[in-house]
């Protein structure tokens, strides 16, 4: 039972980083976070910058929504967006991770590298292969 609900949480989390990442590879969408970075804004203030129509910005900003990566505040008729940073902590977390194993591995691998380079130099030359 808590393993079902475990592999329950990780497919969650797993599809959430999903989602996070397919909305950050569109660079509309990036620069729409850039500009949520500087602070929240409303909608047509999201879209003026772009040389597209407010309702092809709108479906970047409902894929920014639906991933977790903006919210959405109404204050009368105004749409306030801002940054979820909850959504961008657990990319950062991802990267975090994935980055410590790489760099372990590579630590290991250039390690590796030093011993046979050493082993190398220090070993008897064979003089058959050295006669010209």
């Amino acid at each position: 039972m808590i393993e079902t609900e475990a592999r329950k949480e990780a497919g969650s989390r797993t599809e959430r980083l999903d989602a996070v990442f397919a909305a950050l590879a569109d660079p509309t969408r990036r620069a729409i976070i850039e500009r949520l970075s500087r602070g929240e804004a409303r909608v047509t203030e999201v879209a003026e910058p772009f040389h597209m129509s407010l309702n092809a910005v709108s479906k970047h900003i409902r894929v920014l929504e639906a991933s977790g990566v903006v919210e959405r505040q109404r204050k009368g008729r105004d749409h306030i967006l801002s940054i979820n940073t909850h959504s961008l902590d657990a990319v950062d977390g991802w990267i975090g991770r994935t980055r410590s194993y790489w760099e372990k591995r590579l630590d290991a691998m250039e390690h590796l590298l030093r011993e046979l380079k050493k082993d190398h130099k220090s070993a008897p030359k064979d003089r058959k292969h050295d006669r010209r």
